[in-house]
């Protein structure tokens, strides 16, 4: 992936929206941060491991270790040195960079009771095809994501340069509390799928209301604070008149559904966790792909900014009623594979 951005960097600008403005600046970003694409793969994928080994906190530090080091090199690389947008990239590249390698001296140490040396490398007893029906939806959701930013880029660059660093910023306001309830919501598929394989229905069931409950509650908090502070919040993060008008007026419109993250993100990580491969794939391509994708171009024949932005509301409503059927379906399949489990 890596070395596809380099090699077509070009397309990926004029994709993404970049104007005669941005150009020069993205082209800066993009070509630095290209090279730490192996850093973010390997910082998912092992504290992804550590969390599913029972070791949250130990997984929690890698990302705390490379964001944490992101932060306090923005200022001294940006402003310090200054490396304008290649220092904002360098800090991205070093933080990345940090988190996969505390990752790989954690296992590499023996602090872990699994390995990553190559001797202990096994395909056999369906281990591959079970990671892969699991992983691949779970990968396409995130690939849809960035997939449909871009989209929503290249469209937005109609309405101009301030439309489209509007939209940028009201996304980072929403991921306030969409951050928070994707950690909930990894955080219980492991512990949910650790009871399917011990067929510890109870357990399972008591685990998924608080999570739900919970993630709710983290939701409705966020949003409700997201949204009393947006401007504050939003000033945090630009401060061109045009672009804070466009920032804030996004905001509020993605922050009429966020309450309902933590409900979407429960569901979808329960489905993964019941191994239902089907139904995983089919909410992960809907949210940021299937319904999203088309609403974007549907509304955009209204030819305004605002109206092109509620297609993630609509996306998000339609995606949360997909995910509550799909679960309940993939529940009482369960159920009748099981007989210990109790249909409700």
């Amino acid at each position: 992936m890596s070395c596809l951005s380099l090699l077509f960097m070009d397309n990926i600008l004029v994709l993404v929206g970049a104007s005669a403005d941005t150009w020069d600046f993205a082209k800066d970003y993009l070509t630095v941060v290209s090279f730490g694409g192996v850093f973010v793969l390997i910082s998912n994928c092992f504290s992804n491991i550590l969390r599913a080994e029972g070791q949250a906190t130990k997984a929690m530090l890698g990302q705390i270790i490379g964001n944490l080091l992101n932060v306090i090199l923005d200022p001294i690389m940006i402003l310090g040195f200054g490396w304008d947008i290649k220092g904002a990239a360098i800090a991205t590249l070093i933080g990345n960079f940090a988190a996969a390698l505390y990752y790989v001296l954690y296992f590499i140490n023996g602090k872990s009771m699994l390995s990553i040396h190559i001797k202990d490398f096994s395909y056999k007893d369906k281990i591959c095809s079970s990671v892969l029906s699991i992983g691949i939806p779970a990968s396409l959701a995130s690939l849809l994501m960035s997939v449909s930013h871009i989209i929503l880029n290249g469209i937005m660059a109609g309405y101009g340069d301030m439309a489209v660093a509007g939209a940028g910023v009201a996304m980072k306001v929403t991921m306030i509390s969409g951050m928070l309830t994707i950690g909930i919501g990894q955080g219980v598929q492991p512990l949910l799928g650790f009871c399917v394989g011990a067929k510890k229905w109870d357990r399972y069931k008591k685990l998924l209301k608080f999570s739900l409950f919970f993630a709710f509650a983290v939701s409705f908090v966020m949003t409700a604070l997201c949204y009393l502070f947006t401007n504050q919040i939003v000033s945090a993060f630009i401060t061109d008149v045009n672009a804070f008008g466009y920032a804030v007026n996004f905001s509020r419109i993605l922050l009429t559904t966020s309450i309902f993250f933590g409900i979407f993100y429960v569901l979808t990580n329960a489905i993964q966790a019941m191994g239902a491969v089907i139904p995983a794939l089919i909410i992960n391509l809907s949210r940021q792909g299937i319904i999203y994708i088309p609403a974007l171009y549907i509304l955009n024949i209204f030819a305004s900014a605002s109206v092109l932005m509620f297609a993630q509301p609509i996306a998000d409503i339609l995606s949360i009623v997909l995910a509550v059927v799909l679960y309940i379906s993939a529940y009482k399949k369960l159920s009748r594979q099981n007989t210990g489990v109790q249909e409700g």
